[in-house]
């Protein structure tokens, strides 16, 4: 297919994720590249005869004095053990976030990606200490355990599928355990000699922070302050810092924008654009960050900080192997090399792959919609690019002989690893047509007069489709968008409202959509609708009983109906529709046939409307 179809095919698939996913996967694929620069500059520089200003420029020391008092570790250390938990604070904030408000709320998603994250760590420790059983060349199995997410994500976008969404959100998965049991073996198992006084410290600090996040404070620099404090005195204890940085990261809160707080931010700007003075302004500034939760606003801040200029910074410190002198020609035949290499790009082919497919296989879990199993193995041998943690680790586990030769072994597996995802996903899809990871984007069951509920003329030339949910307060604000596109439209536009109830997070939903079946059975279901959105902070049985007398409904068939769930099949069609055709949110609209992804306000509806009245002009963006 052209370039031309194929860049808005790789767009519209990503936009399938949530903003705050996309905006992670976009930094973290963009970062690779500058990864990938650092680590050339590093390996060239430590070769090349300015070899001893590489080496010197690490060993520089750097101090931060306050009074008697002084933090002082060379720039090496400076990075590993400071910018590195920055690094992981990020990883701590990005977890939090998914395991409350996204990718990972679903625990039952969690099965899968849990089991085959374990494996992808076993299975490479066996193999590496099946390779170095004993000595210091044991201390290194904690090397092969991660995954650096950057560039797996980066590579993935070179080497994987043209649309690969499903597949990123099943690796990021994942790699949420790596990160997790990686941090946890740092601490555990290369830290330094514990001082219990400044463990104690450390132990207040975590203590602060989650009393911060019950308080439901929302400023950032409280937050700020306790983080600084947890790493200093980690530091002092002689804990790894990152610990303290996937530590704080968990604790600092994750919520979906609450509806008050969204509409009391839109109140003070709309005051603002009234009167435009300066405490009116401030007023409207501190209710919108305040409506923002303060870990967006610190991953917002922090993430593209640890993307381009972190890890890169990491990379060129921790890259440069001087293999001149026959360095190289020992690493190619040490045990610890061949180990780590077997356990990247072996042990994590097999151990995550193996453990996906086995799971799905026997029950675990499903592998996620649209996601085939050679491409599943394709993802299993990326993952055995562990640079990053790995790097870190190897500095931590081994003294100077054996470093050098562990850093080839994972900068080879870098290599070895990329080469055979390549290969796995070609395989893949000549073999078996694995050519897409990407959700369904087409909308699965054609708008049908006799069952869907429309608003306006059933035989309009333009159709709206709105997936919804009563309590979601998002689809309520949508009520107000739709009517200002029909009444732009007219009689050119039908509007289709369809069922997505999502029980997790909206505990009345279910509810409220078997109220408004029930009013539809009795020829109301627009006016049930519409009272509904209006009122959605009441939607107990006995608030829809009062919503069912105020329309003349029967009120004794209306609330039987519900009771004896005679419409929950209805629902749960609409509910299989909306999985059928890629929508996992709400609101989800469909432009015709075709999902709309990115805004939706009435402006920018209305403008795909009218571009839909023209498909032959629009590229093609069907998923393959």
């Amino acid at each position: 297919m052209s370039s031309t179809t194929e860049e808005p095919r790789r767009h519209l698939l990503g936009a399938q994720l949530s903003a705050p996913l996309r905006r992670y996967l976009a930094t973290e694929s963009g970062g690779a590249t500058l990864l990938v620069v650092a680590a050339v500059v590093a390996l060239v520089w430590a070769n090349s005869a300015w070899s001893d200003a590489y080496t010197r420029l690490w060993e520089t020391e750097l101090a931060v004095e306050l009074g008697d008092r002084a933090l002082r570790m060379d720039l090496g250390h400076w990075i590993n053990d400071g910018l590195m938990a920055l690094f992981f604070l990020v990883i701590g904030l990005e977890v939090r976030r998914d395991l409350s408000v996204g990718e990972l709320t679903d625990r039952r998603r969690l099965r899968l990606p849990l089991l085959a994250g374990l494996g992808g760590m076993v299975v490479p420790a066996l193999l590496y200490l099946l390779v170095n059983s004993s000595g210091e060349a044991a201390n290194g199995w904690g090397v092969v355990i991660g995954t650096d997410t950057a560039f797996l994500l980066g590579t993935l976008a070179l080497v994987g599928p043209t649309a690969s969404t499903q597949l990123r959100v099943f690796l990021l998965t994942l790699t949420v355990v790596d990160d997790i049991v990686a941090v946890t073996v740092i601490g555990a198992v290369y830290s330094d000699d514990i001082d219990l006084a400044a463990l104690a410290v450390a132990v207040v600090g975590v203590a602060v922070l989650v009393g911060l996040g019950r308080s439901g404070m929302w400023r950032t620099w409280p937050y700020a302050v306790t983080i600084l404090v947890l790493w200093l005195a980690t530091v002092a204890s002689g804990l790894h810092a990152s610990v303290a940085g996937m530590v704080a990261g968990l604790l600092v809160p994750a919520y979906a924008p609450r509806r008050q707080e969204v509409e009391q931010a839109a109140t003070q700007f709309k005051a603002f654009s009234q009167s435009p003075l300066a405490d009116v302004g401030r007023s409207a500034q501190t209710a919108l960050v305040r409506a923002v939760p303060v870990n967006e606003r610190m991953q917002l801040v922090l993430h593209p900080w640890t993307s381009y200029l972190v890890v890169p910074v990491f990379a060129l410190a921790n890259a440069g192997v001087d293999l001149r002198g026959g360095v190289l020609g020992e690493a190619l035949q040490s045990p610890v090399t061949w180990g780590i290499v077997l356990g990247l790009v072996v042990g994590k082919f097999v151990g995550i792959g193996g453990a996906a497919l086995l799971g799905a296989r026997f029950g675990v879990g499903p592998l996620p919609q649209c996601l085939g199993p050679g491409q599943v193995l394709g993802g299993a041998a990326l993952s055995g690019i562990g640079f990053t943690v790995s790097l870190l680790i190897v500095g931590l586990a081994f003294g100077p002989e054996l470093q050098d030769e562990a850093t080839v072994g994972v900068l080879l597996s870098l290599v070895l690893a990329t080469l055979l995802g390549w290969l796995v996903f070609r395989l893949a899809a000549v073999l078996h047509g694995e050519t897409s990871a990407g959700l369904p984007t087409m909308l699965d069951r054609p708008v049908d007069p006799e069952r869907d509920h429309i608003r306006g003329s059933a035989m309009a030339p333009l159709t709206l489709v709105e997936y919804a949910d009563f309590e979601c307060p998002f689809c309520g604000r949508a009520t107000g968008t739709v009517k200002e596109v029909r009444e732009h439209f007219g009689d050119d536009l039908r509007y289709v409202m369809r069922h997505l109830p999502l029980p997790d997070v909206h505990p009345h939903a279910e509810l409220a959509a078997a109220a408004a079946e029930a009013a539809g059975a009795q020829g109301r279901f627009w006016e049930m609708h519409d009272l509904l959105f209006e009122h959605q902070g009441a939607l107990e049985i006995e608030d829809l009983a009062g919503y069912a007398g105020d329309l003349a409904l029967d009120v004794e068939r209306f609330l039987r109906e519900i009771d004896e769930q005679v419409h929950e099949e209805r629902v749960r069609e609409d509910v299989m529709s909306a999985e059928a055709s890629g929508a996992r949110g709400t609101p989800t609209f469909f432009v015709g046939e075709r999902r709309h992804v990115g805004a939706y306000d009435a402006r920018t509806l209305i403008a795909a409307l009218e571009a839909s009245r023209h498909p032959a002009a629009a590229p093609d963006r069907r998923s393959s």
